[in-house]
């Protein structure tokens, strides 16, 4: 089975995209299939028309700097069917946006070969996130439109949670075609229960602190500013308590202007990007994560990486009840949910947290074996297993699959 991935970005780049599609490479070859894996222009600046990164190598879509949205796409189409001659796939999977799944489609129905989309957020709730349009504007329309119709035209959907589902559904795709390979983790590469790097807390300052924190991407939406309010609220009942903030973004220099303007700069730690591989070293200085993510759209369709990552190191964490939280966090059980978008609400439920120790050794109990029993990614990257076979045979094909088993 060769399955030929069309990406809008990969690794060495670093986001939650980028991870996903590592893993799922990782396990798609772990059960024998070929993988192949082509970047958009989207990518930037590459060595080269394959570039390897971890163990993996990924074909770049070289395009001038100044190419337009519709530039890109025939840059994607031209380089997708060269790939497509050259190494003779079974399966085109296209993964969001749809910039991607446009190409993919020209190509496959000119070669007749199958197309799986895959949606992981869609692409106008992203661009209303960046500020690129806003919500019900033309834009908006039309990038609706355009995803609308990329999943009526893909053989087979897949997305990555019940939130996107729902949203699928809603625009006539029939629920047999749509598929939840829902985000997960590698539980044995977090460890669990570790002692904290004691040079690292020294060299942080948070000798003897009580520390609250947050480790990702300084989005607008991951609401961090009412964070920094919730920190402010909560130094009267714990004077020890500091704020790390693990990462970096567009957010970072708002977020240092509002911890200075009230008055708790001296209590915020800001350790800027952190390579991936050693960020576990900054988890295992916090006392409770916390992901305070915006009521809005994206939010409430999408479910992050982050909780899933806090729970697999049995780490306690307080997050916004937006639906994307709402779909992976048992409240009480593996982890603590809050009125999205409320200071109070966030400041009360981290106090609460802090003021119950005796319950956390069950808590990251249930948290790690919840990860365990559902949420790997050996078990959530087999479910393609079926989505190809339905694709395939919309083809006439079906026999490829069950050969490759």
């Amino acid at each position: 089975m060769r399955i030929l991935h069309v990406l809008d970005h990969s690794l060495p780049l670093h986001s939650g995209y980028t991870f996903r599609t590592a893993a799922i490479v990782r396990e798609q070859r772990a059960l024998g299939w070929e993988t192949f894996h082509l970047t958009t222009p989207k990518q930037g600046k590459s060595t080269g028309l394959v570039e390897d990164a971890d163990g993996l190598s990924f074909h770049r879509t070289p395009a001038p700097d100044e190419a337009g949205l519709l530039a890109q796409m025939r840059f994607t189409a031209a380089r997708l069917d060269e790939l497509v001659r050259a190494l003779q796939p079974d399966v085109i999977h296209a993964h969001s946006p749809v910039l991607n799944a446009l190409p993919s489609l020209w190509v496959a129905r000119r070669r007749k070969l199958p197309v799986v989309y895959e949606l992981r957020a869609s692409w106008e709730d992203a661009a209303v996130d960046h500020g690129t349009t806003t919500e019900g504007s033309l834009r908006y329309r039309l990038s609706r439109a355009l995803e609308s119709f990329a999943l009526h035209h893909a053989d087979q959907v897949t997305t990555i949670c019940e939130g996107l589902r729902g949203d699928i559904a809603s625009r006539g795709i029939a629920a047999d075609k749509i598929t939840v390979i829902p985000n997960a983790v590698d539980a044995g590469a977090f460890k669990f229960g570790t002692e904290p790097d004691a040079a690292l807390r020294t060299e942080l300052g948070l000798d003897g602190k009580t520390v609250i924190g947050f480790a990702g991407s300084f989005y607008g939406y991951e609401g961090l500013h009412l964070l920094v309010s919730a920190l402010a609220r909560l130094v009267g009942r714990f004077p020890e308590i500091r704020l790390l903030l693990v990462g970096g973004g567009v957010q970072e220099e708002a977020l240092r202007r509002q911890a200075v303007a009230e008055g708790i700069a001296d209590r915020v730690v800001f350790t800027g990007r952190v390579a991936h591989n050693r960020v576990q070293k900054y988890y295992e200085l916090i006392d409770v994560l916390a992901y305070p993510r915006l009521p809005m759209r994206l939010t409430e369709l999408v479910t992050p990486l982050k909780p899933l990552e806090a729970m697999a190191q049995g780490r306690m964490f307080v997050a916004s009840d937006v639906g994307g939280h709402r779909e992976l966090v048992r409240d009480g059980e593996t982890g603590f949910l809050c009125k999205a978008g409320s200071v109070d609400a966030l400041a009360d439920t981290i106090a609460s947290v802090l003021g119950n120790r005796e319950a956390w050794p069950g808590m990251r109990a249930n948290a790690r074996a919840f990860v365990e029993r559902e949420r790997t990614w050996a078990n959530s990257v087999g479910r393609y297993q079926d989505v190809y076979q339905r694709a395939l045979a919309t083809r006439g094909r079906e026999a490829l699959l069950a050969g490759a088993r």
